[in-house]
């Protein structure tokens, strides 16, 4: 099981390599603000835990279990960053918000988030009624 900084390095590696094609040391460190050393340590620990291969002054390369947590991970955080929206949660909180609740809800709660998502977008006026129920609420 991946720890959440695990989890945290899978994401940026994945994403890395979906946009570039590659992930670079300097690029995963840049994107998570840690040590090039922290890093190397890591991508060590995820080779270990075949996660990646880790060929030093080569690169890395994800597994398909790494492939498979990694895209797992993007897509947990683009779901709590839409359920976020959806409820109302101001833009500038939000890439906090979900940085900080990520790693503490089980895949039930995100499954059902998924699912409540998935109830909004079907119909638009729920949205409607639920931004009128919020305002309704901070006026009282």
């Amino acid at each position: 099981m991946a720890t959440p900084s695990m989890e945290d390095y899978l994401e940026r590696i994945y994403k890395l390599i979906d946009e570039k094609g590659y992930a670079r040391v300097s690029d995963i460190a840049e994107g998570l603000e840690v040590h090039p050393s922290s890093v190397t340590k890591m991508i060590q620990k995820l080779d270990k835990d075949n996660y990646l291969i880790y060929e030093k002054y080569r690169g890395l390369v994800l597994t398909s279990k790494g492939q498979k947590v990694g895209k797992r991970l993007v897509d947990r955080h683009h779901l709590l960053e839409e359920f976020l929206t959806i409820i109302g949660v101001s833009e500038e909180n939000i890439y906090k918000d979900v940085e900080g609740i990520e790693h503490h809800l089980s895949w039930d709660s995100i499954t059902c988030i998924e699912t409540l998502v998935e109830y909004f977008k079907r119909d638009a006026t729920r949205g409607e009624q639920l931004f009128s129920l919020k305002k309704e609420l901070e006026e009282s």
